[in-house]
């Protein structure tokens, strides 16, 4: 297998179990934060970032998007430019327009008050369709995979890597300048804002997010926020 390089504070760690999964079951263990749990098959790049925040899950789970980011400017160094991606608020990727793969987040608390003992968010990539994907692929125009869009020749391995280091700039620059510029930086990527869309039993139209990125819907009489720290799974 390619060796992997990470940034300082980051080591990998490789599984056969779904790597969601094993990062929340080593950060119940007491892990490092950093911890890269990954494991890249044929088909799929499947990766998790064990992380260790110092705010309560409200503020913290901006990581989420931040992670999002992240893949967005690693991806973009990587594949050819004509390449577009942007991100669902839900923490679905989108590569030239297309539904390909997602992002999702997992904690030890659910509470928004609460300080986590830990936060994992794991990425998973489809790269090739596999079959499955391949027959249904007439049903789902919607879906793609990174290597139908043009980018056959990003290495996974490479990708993993630039993931990790342009998410832990994110993080760095969430830390030193809070969320002002993660704003700016997301809102040139977002799907969907101005569109209909439904989420947590409520449905209108997506107008944005507030200062701790939770969605905001409007319908016929009113403005709906989605916490983010709603999207955050608990095992």
């Amino acid at each position: 297998m390619t060796e992997l390089t990470f940034p300082p504070l980051m080591h990998g760690e490789a599984c056969t179990a779904d790597p969601m999964d094993h990062a929340a079951m080593r950060a119940v263990q007491g892990c490092d934060a950093g911890l890269i749990a990954h494991r890249l098959g044929a088909n799929t790049l499947e990766a998790a970032i064990v992380f260790a925040p110092e705010v309560p899950l409200e503020q913290a789970a901006i990581i989420l998007p931040l992670c999002g980011i992240g893949f967005q400017n690693a991806l973009g160094a990587l594949a050819p430019p004509e390449v577009a991606v942007h991100l669902e608020w839900g923490g679905g990727l989108r590569v030239n327009g297309a539904s390909c793969g997602r992002l999702q987040a997992m904690s030890d608390t659910g509470d928004p008050s609460a300080l986590p003992d830990w936060l994992v968010v794991s990425l998973s990539l489809p790269l090739w369709p596999s079959d499955d994907d391949a027959d249904a692929a007439g049903h789902a125009p919607d879906r793609t995979t990174l290597y139908a869009e043009g980018c056959a020749d990003v290495e996974p391995p490479r990708l993993l890597e630039a993931w990790a280091r342009h998410t832990l700039n994110w993080i760095g620059r969430w830390e030193d300048a809070g969320t002002k510029p993660v704003h700016a930086e997301w809102r040139g990527l977002a799907h969907g804002v101005g569109e209909d869309a439904r989420q947590g039993g409520s449905s209108g139209t997506f107008l944005g997010v507030d200062e701790h990125f939770g969605m905001l819907l409007r319908d016929a009489e009113t403005t709906h926020l989605i916490p983010l720290s709603s999207l955050v799974r608990t095992p």
